[in-house]
């Protein structure tokens, strides 16, 4: 898929016109809303949260990425404390499967402590005891996914994610990370693997691993319950490279917001649509081009997880 392809694909939502303001094509009312502020702060982060108008129900795991390095840009913990004391949440992560810094839990309890997360909120290796199973109901490639077994703990989520791109997904929001994020270290494998593998990551097909994310986060918000989740993407320091990478490459594109919806497909759709009209997204489109990023929003649509037209609202018009 070329630029031009991916960018009028993508196109069928929101621009950033002249002066940062939003236009947006209105769809149907029962379409899902996505709030939009350019407010990146504390403070923006909890008005954004409160449009969502949702209460959660027992234990909130809050489902975000604790970064590879000091140099990743991963949501700060200056950022995100605010939010998660109000809604007395758990930090909730699991070990990678690629290496590196958080590869278990001893180097990845080390690197939470290093980032200052602990001085925020308690935080859960979710994979620390192992793995446990869900069912992909009408997958794409899957039958089962595998997430950590302190995933049954929470029957709240909040869904916290940086928006950005990422090395062999072409971009990360909201399905990246209940997908291969919520994924326990094996479970990270076997969706990279499209389904082929628990033990390696590597020499899968690309679209089965596209398809095989979008199978996974059916099986989490199957299993928690669509009322019991919402999903927040920060699109701030978007660079090509992932938050799992320890040495990413600097933003090309300036900050532009934070988005919030109830539907994990209709808000990563947004961050497409708002990165596809912003200055200097031309590696990241790029990247996304050459993955063929846009089919996960594609696959996870197909089988339910939710819309890729929705209704903005900007709140910094109300």
């Amino acid at each position: 898929m070329d630029k031009k392809k991916i960018i009028a694909a993508a196109a069928i939502g929101a621009v950033v016109g002249a002066g940062g303001a939003i236009v947006h094509n209105v769809v149907a009312e029962s379409e899902p809303i996505v709030y939009f502020t350019r407010d990146i702060s504390p403070a923006g982060l909890q008005r954004a949260y409160k449009a969502l108008d949702w209460t959660p129900k027992g234990k909130v795991g809050v489902k975000m990425s604790t970064g590879e390095s000091s140099k990743s840009n991963y949501l700060r913990p200056e950022l995100i404390k605010d939010l998660i004391g109000e809604i007395d949440g758990t930090i909730v992560e699991c070990n990678t499967a690629y290496g590196g810094n958080r590869s278990d839990s001893e180097s990845h309890w080390a690197a939470i402590r290093e980032r200052g997360f602990l001085d925020v909120a308690p935080v859960d290796i979710m994979d620390e005891e192992g793995s446990m199973t869900l069912p992909v109901d009408g997958g794409n490639v899957l039958n089962e996914n595998y997430v950590g077994t302190h995933f049954a703990n929470y029957p709240s989520y909040v869904v916290l994610s940086h928006f950005k791109g990422h090395a062999m997904a072409g971009f990360g929001g909201a399905i990246k990370n209940i997908s291969i994020g919520f994924a326990s270290s094996m479970g990270k494998k076997w969706i990279h693997s499209g389904g082929k593998s628990k033990e390696s990551m590597w020499g899968g097909e690309q679209n089965a691993f596209l398809e095989s994310m979008a199978d996974a986060a059916k099986a989490v918000t199957n299993y928690v319950g669509r009322d019991n989740m919402v999903y927040i993407n920060v699109l701030n320091r978007i660079s090509i490279d992932c938050d799992c990478d320890g040495d990413p490459a600097e933003p090309d594109i300036h900050d532009i917001g934070i988005l919030v919806s109830r539907d994990p497909v209709a808000i990563d759709q947004a961050g497409i649509d708002m990165v596809s009209k912003a200055d200097g997204n031309e590696s990241l489109m790029q990247r996304i081009a050459e993955k063929n990023g846009l089919h996960t929003l594609e696959a996870a649509e197909k089988i339910g997880v939710g819309s890729r037209k929705y209704k903005l609202v900007d709140l910094d018009k109300e």
